[in-house]
């Protein structure tokens, strides 16, 4: 099993479904409730709007870079999409690119 699998219990990811995160920065309002969720995952820029980060620790400032979600992590991420004012983190299936936490979210 890889650290990208798995959905928390009952979440729409499945079981040994790898996932993947990215921020629509044209949405994000700066509020950095994702970085406290989760700092190894988002980070905000000196723009002031946050950005997902690669697994080695890199600030991907490129439009729509994702990142895995790690397995240690998920919760933390998914409840960064839960809560996030500014509607703006996507969770999405890798296989499919399938969002299945965030407001676009089946």
């Amino acid at each position: 099993m890889t650290v990208q699998q798995e959905a928390p219990a009952g979440g729409a990811g499945g079981a040994g479904e790898p996932l993947e995160v990215w921020i629509d920065q044209d949405l994000c309002t700066g509020d950095g409730i994702c970085v406290q969720y989760a700092p190894e995952v988002f980070e905000l820029d000196i723009d002031g709007l946050a950005y997902v980060k690669s697994p080695g620790d890199e600030l991907l400032v490129e439009p729509g870079a994702t990142t895995p979600v790690p397995l240690p992590l998920l919760q933390d991420v998914v409840d960064s999409a839960r809560e996030c004012p500014g509607d703006c983190i996507h969770v999405r299936r890798v296989s499919d690119r399938v969002e299945v936490y965030g407001p676009d979210a089946e």
